[in-house]
This record gives structure tokens, C-alpha cells and sequence, in this order.
């Protein structure tokens, strides 16, 4: 074993963050246009950032320890099943990244709320989000083998995460905000399709049951072209609405970057070999994240 900074680093997996930061900045956007205070967003990102790479260690040692991280799969090997990282270490390092993140949580809600109530509420979600960053492929039934990683995806990378800054920010929730929000998650959602249609074998070998296991290659194509289609439809929907009431268009300023992955779904199509897929990750997560600042330009003019 060899637990040095650069195997730490590499578990860390600090390319996921531009897609984790997207709801933030998303949120962060859509409050700016009521209230907006820089240290409930600062917080926002350090808490998210705790939690994206909680998330990725347990991931790390939960697809280690049920078989998923095998000499078969495609994708970059991980930390503890290539030895590099010991499995007490990450353990170690999961605990502490949970109590960061809880600690900065905490923070984030002493700064934003005054309110007991909304206190309670807003911390049994952060508690719900530490569970579900290491419940997705660790402990005894993760929920990332019976295929429910996508509608979890869905939830806290799109809906909480968008919704939950801005009440943060405004103390109110935003209906329209419900569209970017959907289109965020819906194109999170897409990363995680692809990295399971990238490792379906493997995953299938080992009894990781994630959707793409369940309905087959061509059909998760098929879903993936229907998560951006409708992330698409989401951001137009939103643009539609935010011209019919301020009478500017730089709110369709995002269109490029779904152009961009029609393309991409054009190369997602015409693949055969799994592996091919593993450099389209990067370039839908990098989408979701310029989409989330492109809409923040259109709505800050």
C-alpha cells in the first residue's frame, strides 16, 4: 500500500467538480436576481465540494469491496482495488469527508437561516445527502445496484442542489427555477449513463444492476438521447419564459452548448465498443457546466 498525495488526489477525482458545482452556480444565478450574499454561495461550494468527493471515495471502496472494480472494467482504476490506497484508509478518509461536509453544512445553515424550522428541514436534506453519497455503492444494500443512481442523481444534483441554494439565498422557492433545475439534473443524470454504459459488463458480472445493466446498450443509447432531448426542452422552456417577461433573449445564449451534444449523441449512437464512450463523460459533464454559466450570463443582463 501506498497512501501518497497523488493517490489521494487521483481518488479524490476532482474533474467530477465542475459538474457538481453546476447546481450551485445554477441556483447562485437564479437568486441573483432577488437576493444573493457570496458566503451563503462560498459555503454552498465547500459543502458540495465534501460531498462530491465523499461520493467518489465511496464509490471507490464500495465497487472495490462488491466486485464492480475488477481487472475487467474499462474505466480509470481505482485507489483501493488497485492497492494504492489501503481499504482502512478510505475508510478513514470517508469519515472525515463526512464530517467536513457536515461541518460545513451546518455553517452554510447558520449563515443562511433564521429559522428554526426550515433549520430542521434543511439539515435532515444535508444528512440525506451524506447517506446518499455513501449508500450509493457502499454498505450492504447500495442503492447504486438496484438502478436507482440515476433518480438519486436526479434529485441532488438537479432539484435539491438548484432549489435548495436558492431558498438559501431568497427564503422562497422558484417554480420556473424548477425547469434549470431539471435540465441540470437530466444532464447529470447523462454523465452517470454513460459511465455505467461504459462499464455495463463489468458491471453486469459483478451484479452492479444499474439501468443500463437492466435495459441493454442500445436501449440506454436510446435513454441517453431522451435525458438530452428533455434537458434541451427544460432549458428552452426556462429561455421562453424569461423573455415573455423581461423581453431580451440572452437567456437562449446556452443553445451552443446543446448543439455541441447533438453531436456528441451522434458519436454516443455510433458506438460499438464501450470503451469509446470514456472521453464523452468529460465532455457532457464540461457542457452541464458551462450551460449552468452561460444561463447565469443571460440572467444577469
Amino acid at each position: 500500500m501506498s497512501d501518497t498525495a497523488s493517490n489521494w488526489l487521483s481518488a479524490f477525482r476532482l474533474r467530477t467538480l465542475p459538474l457538481a458545482f453546476s447546481c450551485i452556480i445554477t441556483g447562485s444565478f437564479l437568486a441573483s436576481l432577488y437576493s444573493f450574499k457570496w458566503e451563503i454561495t462560498l459555503l454552498a461550494m465547500l459543502t458540495t465540494l465534501f460531498l462530491q468527493i465523499l461520493s467518489n471515495l465511496s464509490n471507490d471502496y464500495g465497487d472495490t469491496v462488491h466486485g464492480a472494480d475488477s481487472l475487467d472494467r474499462i474505466g480509470p482504476k481505482r485507489a483501493v482495488q488497485s492497492g494504492k490506497i489501503s481499504q482502512a484508509s478510505m475508510k478513514m478518509a470517508m469519515i472525515v469527508f463526512a464530517l467536513l461536509a457536515l461541518i460545513s453544512g451546518l455553517s452554510l445553515l447558520y449563515v443562511a437561516l433564521d429559522n428554526l424550522k426550515n433549520i430542521l428541514i434543511f439539515l435532515l436534506l444535508g444528512l440525506l445527502a451524506i447517506a446518499a453519497a455513501i449508500k450509493y455503492t457502499a454498505g450492504k444494500n447500495p442503492y447504486g445496484y438496484k438502478g436507482l443512481g440515476d433518480l438519486f442523481v436526479f434529485i441532488f444534483f438537479g432539484i435539491v442542489g438548484v432549489e435548495g441554494v436558492f431558498y438559501l439565498q431568497t427564503q422562497a422557492f422558484s417554480v420556473n427555477g424548477l425547469l434549470p433545475a431539471s435540465a441540470i439534473g437530466l444532464l447529470s443524470v447523462a454523465v452517470l449513463n454513460l459511465n455505467n454504459m461504459r462499464d455495463h459488463v463489468s458491471d453486469a458480472k459483478a451484479r452492479k444492476n444499474t439501468l443500463v445493466v437492466k435495459i441493454g446498450f442500445e436501449n440506454a443509447k436510446k435513454y441517453h438521447a431522451a435525458l438530452i432531448i428533455f434537458s434541451f426542452l427544460c432549458a428552452v422552456a426556462f429561455s421562453v419564459l424569461m423573455w415573455v417577461d423581461t423581453a431580451v433573449v440572452l437567456p437562449f445564449i446556452h443553445l451552443p452548448i446543446f448543439i455541441y451534444l447533438f453531436f456528441h449523441l451522434k458519436k454516443v449512437f455510433a458506438t460499438t465498443n464501450p470503451a469509446n464512450l470514456d472521453p464523452e463523460l468529460k465532455k457532457v459533464a464540461l457542457s452541464t457546466f458551462f450551460f449552468s454559466i452561460l444561463l447565469g450570463i443571460g440572467l444577469t443582463f
